[in-house]
Formats: C-alpha cells, structure tokens, sequence
C-alpha cells in the first residue's frame, strides 16, 4: 500500500485566506538499528517520501494536518497511524516550529518525539513509501525537517543523562550490555563496561532480578528499572 498523506501538503490549503495561520503535527520516532557488520547499534527513524509538491520526491517527517475537533495528541496519534503505520504508547511535545519561511504558507508545527523498541518495530507491516534513516546522517529532508531531528537528538543526547529515557529503548528486563548499548548508541561513542557497570549499579535506578539471559556467552543478570525510585525527569517515556 502506497502512503501519501505523510507531512502536511501546502497545496490543499491553497482555498484558505492568504494570511492564515495553519497547524501541522509531526514526530520524530526513534528506535535502534544494528546494521550487518556493524560494531553497534545507530539511532535510527522513519520518514516518508513526498509524493507532491512542494519537495515533491524529499524525504519528510511523518505528520499531517491538526483537526479541527481533535487534540494535538489525538493528531499525532492518528497522523503516525495513518503514515507509517506505527503507534508509540507514548508521545511528548519536543517543540514549536514556526519560522515564517519554512513553508510557502503560513505553517506552525507542533513536534512531537516518541521512543519504540526494535521488536516492536518489526512487528509494523513496512510500507512502501516510508524508510528508516540513521538519524546522524540523513539525507536533505523537506522543509525544515533537518533541523527538527537535529533538535530532537540533541535532547534525546540530553535527556539520557539524567532522566529514564534508555527505558523507552528496552525490554522491560534487560542486560547491563543491552542498557550499555542503548547508551553508546544514543551518545555516539563507546563506554568503558566496567565504568558504566559500576555507575549504573550505584546509581539505585537498577533492581536486580533472579533472571539470567544465557546464550555462547556466560549468563548475564536480567535487571529492571526501580520506579520507587524519582528522579527530576522520568523521561517522557516511562513504562508503568
């Protein structure tokens, strides 16, 4: 099935009055791609390529028009399903984009950005007009798209800092290595395992579980997130 309606089509607005302010809703949706032969996981992210002008043939955000009788979470909702056939339990608002020279007409977005596991991504029948990128190395995207996922993954990079957001990333038991690879994929660079071992099991975030993963290697301890335990900022994707 061919996906069209994916990022908000200036030229349908073309009947309104020439100086009013329309809203779009977009999001930015991360998940982890371990390509053949690499040394680690890249953050990666859906777009869907314009099929009309204006950037007819551009790769874009996934997103479409606000309603006039939904919410902006409900439109995000409804715009992922309708685009890419995904649908992340979880939402925030990244943030407002409204420079006056980013469209032909007068558009605002409201950017949302969500977090889904690889396995639930697989699970996503593909669609033929939308394709997975390494969110650090895109092509030239439509309107001002770059920059949007240029700001979400400097907050994604922020965010992983002081806040859960590795959770939205995880199963809800995981290895050390499983949370150190989320980590070093989210920063770009390696981690010293015995470092991020020691901060991680101080930190009082981990609970440990009698659960071990086996495999060729030995065991590895299965953990999961304490949530007795609060911190300033969960992250805009913790599980219950």
């Amino acid at each position: 099935m061919t996906q069209t309606a994916f990022s908000p089509d200036v030229s349908s607005a073309a009947n309104a009055v020439e100086d009013a302010t329309r809203v779009a809703v977009s999001t930015v949706i991360f998940t982890l791609r371990r390509e053949p032969g690499a040394d680690r996981a890249s953050v990666v992210i859906p777009l869907v390529r314009r099929t009309r002008d204006p950037h007819e043939g551009l790769w874009a955000l996934p997103g479409g028009w606000l309603d006039i009788s939904e919410s902006l979470d409900a439109a995000a909702s409804r715009t992922l399903a309708e685009t890419t056939g995904l649908a992340p339990s979880f939402l925030e608002q990244l943030y407002a984009f409204g420079a006056v020279d980013r469209s032909p007409t007068r558009v605002v977005s409201i950017v949302y950005w969500a977090l889904l596991r690889s396995d639930e991504v697989d699970l996503a029948k593909p669609l033929e007009n939308v394709a997975w990128f390494d969110a650090a190395s895109l092509p030239r995207l439509a309107f001002d798209h770059n920059e949007i996922v240029e700001y979400a993954l400097w907050r994604l990079r922020n965010k992983a800092g002081y806040s859960r957001i590795a959770h939205g990333l995880l199963a809800d038991e995981f290895t050390l290595a499983e949370l150190r690879e989320v980590y070093e994929a989210i920063l770009g660079r390696r981690l010293d395992p015995a470092n991020f071992r020691r901060q991680v099991e101080n930190s009082g975030n981990l609970l440990p579980t009698e659960r071990f993963r086996t495999g060729s290697h030995r065991p590895a301890r299965l953990y999961r997130y304490n949530h007795d335990v609060e911190l300033a900022d969960r992250g805009p994707l913790v599980r219950h």
